[in-house]
């Protein structure tokens, strides 16, 4: 009976996780004093920044595994100095994090979207890319996948990059912390466009992005029970716990690497004298 009933929360569980969700459930708002807003009855998030604050939201829910989807629609016009970040990450100082941030640029200039992955504290992992589209002109969906092989990241259903888990060849993997999910909107001029020589202009604020659509296929973490599903477990086999890249995926990373990457950590050999870091090496 016990049995029964665990299986019936684990499959409830599942259909919460995996459905289409509404921020008032699913998120809170963490700061902004008020610039953060839930609208549209839970289906649209905006953040907000002006020179006093910036705003930002989390997950009510942690994770430890899952495909996280977002829909984004970025500060349009003169977004220079700002970041929108959106990103995974448990706490402390040997915290884990699966990071998108979005760097605004001036007027006409591309956005950088900035991608990093930390495990057990240390990041250092950037690969930077521009997009192949207008980020302020439409929303577009942003997702992560994190399960126990690889962290794929995609944008409108592109992959852009693959962090695969090279444990059994000396390389760090994000596997153990649960993590929620963060969003923010913040001034950081004085690194965040063109190495902090272009500074926010206020005369344009306040900086808007606006969030809808998200959707979770994911294990839940709670203290008390543990992971709602894991990869040892049978009746969890979700599709996208064994999900990598097939052979258009692959050509997909390719074609978005040769074309609109400006920045990958693994060929900074000035960056890591010492030698790069061992998941740069291994084949």
């Amino acid at each position: 009976m016990a049995s029964e009933i665990f299986l019936a929360l684990l499959i409830t569980t599942f259909v919460v996780a995996a459905s289409a969700g509404n921020f008032n459930q699913d998120f809170e708002i963490t700061w902004g004093d008020g610039r953060a807003k839930i609208l549209n009855s839970g289906e649209l998030l905006t953040l907000s920044l002006d020179k006093t604050s910036g705003s930002g939201f989390r997950s009510r829910n942690e994770y430890l595994f899952g495909k996280i989807d977002m829909q984004l629609k970025l500060v349009p016009g003169n977004s220079a100095g700002t970041v929108t970040a959106y990103y995974l990450s448990s706490l402390g100082d040997t915290h884990d994090e699966i990071d998108f941030e979005f760097l605004g640029n001036l007027s006409g200039d591309p956005y950088i979207l900035h991608t990093n992955v930390f495990t057990q504290g240390k990041g250092n992992r950037e690969q930077q890319f521009y997009l192949w589209f207008d980020p302020t002109q439409d929303f577009h969906t942003y997702s992560i996948l994190w399960n126990p092989q690889s962290i794929i990241f995609s944008v409108d259903g592109t992959p852009i990059r693959e962090f695969k888990n090279l444990e059994s060849k000396g390389a760090s993997f994000p596997k153990n912390q649960p993590m929620r999910i963060y969003s923010s909107l913040w001034n950081a001029d004085d690194w965040a466009t063109r190495g902090g020589l272009v500074k926010t202009d206020w005369s344009q604020a306040p900086f808007t992005a606006s969030y809808r659509k998200f959707n979770a296929q994911a294990c839940v973490w709670t203290s008390s029970s543990g992971s709602s599903c894991s990869s040892n477990n049978p009746s969890s086999n979700q599709a996208w716990l064994k999900q990598s890249l097939d052979s258009t995926g692959q050509a997909r990373i390719q074609w978005v690497q040769k074309n609109y990457m400006i920045y990958n950590y693994c060929t900074d050999t000035k960056r890591f004298p010492q030698g790069l870091p061992p998941e740069c090496t291994i084949a």
